[in-house]
C-alpha cells in the first residue's frame, strides 16, 4: 500500500513523470476506442494484487524508458533495478533516522526531526515480489529475473536491518508453538490399548 501511494507523487517530478492513475490506458488506446473500453473495464474484473502488480510493472516500464540513455527491458539487470528503488526514494513517507538524530532508535520519536524520508522496506520487499512476478507472466526466464538477482536480495535485507535499527523496529518472525502435536501421540496410546486387553482375555478364555 505504502509503495502505490509514494508512487503517486512521481506524477509531479518535473524530469520523470509517471501517471499512475492512467496505467489502465495505454497510448495507442487514444486512438482505438475498442482498447479504451477494455482497459477501463478489466481492473474491476482484476483483484487488488493484480491491479498493483499491473500499476508498478507500467511504472518500471516508464522508469526504463525515461533512464539515460533509455533501457530496454532485455537489458535491464539487477544494478538498474537498484537504480530504480534508491530513485523511489525520494518520494518515500517513511522517517528513517540517522545516527547523530537523537531519536535513532526510538519508535515513537515524541519531536520533529530533519531526518530524510525514505520508502519503507516493506513497501519495497512486496514491490520487488509483484515486479518479479509480473517479469515471468510476460514472458521473462526466471533465471534472467533482474529482480531476483542476488545484488536486490542484498539490498533488500540491508534495508531492513538499518531500518530496524534506525526506527527501534523489530522485523523478526515470532515461531508459532504448536502445543496439540505434542498431545496427539499420547491420546491415541489409550485408543489401541483396550483392544490389546481384551483379545488377550478372549485368548485366555478360550
Amino acid at each position: 500500500m505504502d509503495s502505490v501511494q509514494d508512487f503517486s507523487s512521481t506524477a509531479t517530478h518535473p524530469t520523470i513523470t509517471i501517471p499512475l492513475n492512467t496505467t489502465t490506458t495505454t497510448s495507442p488506446s487514444s486512438s482505438s476506442p475498442i482498447t479504451t473500453t477494455t482497459a477501463t473495464t478489466s481492473p474491476s474484473t482484476l483483484s487488488r494484487y493484480e491491479n498493483q502488480k499491473r500499476r508498478d510493472w507500467n511504472t518500471f516500464g516508464q522508469y526504463l524508458r525515461n533512464h539515460r540513455p533509455p533501457l530496454s527491458l532485455s537489458r535491464c539487470s539487477g544494478a538498474h533495478v537498484l537504480e530504480f528503488l534508491r530513485y523511489l526514494d525520494q518520494f518515500g513517507k517513511t522517517k528513517v533516522h540517522t545516527q547523530l538524530c537523537p531519536f535513532f532508535g526510538h519508535p515513537n520519536p515524541p519531536a520533529p526531526c530533519p531526518c530524510p524520508l525514505r520508502q519503507a522496506w516493506g513497501s519495497l520487499d512486496a514491490l520487488i515480489g509483484r515486479l518479479r512476478a509480473a517479469f515471468e507472466e510476460h514472458g521473462g526466464k526466471p533465471e534472467n529475473n533482474p529482480f531476483g538477482a542476488r545484488a536486490v536480495r542484498l539490498y533488500l535485507r540491508e534495508v531492513r536491518d538499518s531500518q530496524a535499527k534506525a526506527r527501534g523496529i523489530s522485523y523478526e518472525k515470532k515461531k508459532r508453538k504448536r502445543p496439540p502435536q505434542q498431545h496427539n501421540p499420547a491420546s491415541l496410546m489409550p485408543a489401541q490399548a483396550p483392544p490389546e486387553s481384551t483379545t488377550g482375555a478372549s485368548n485366555h478364555d478360550q
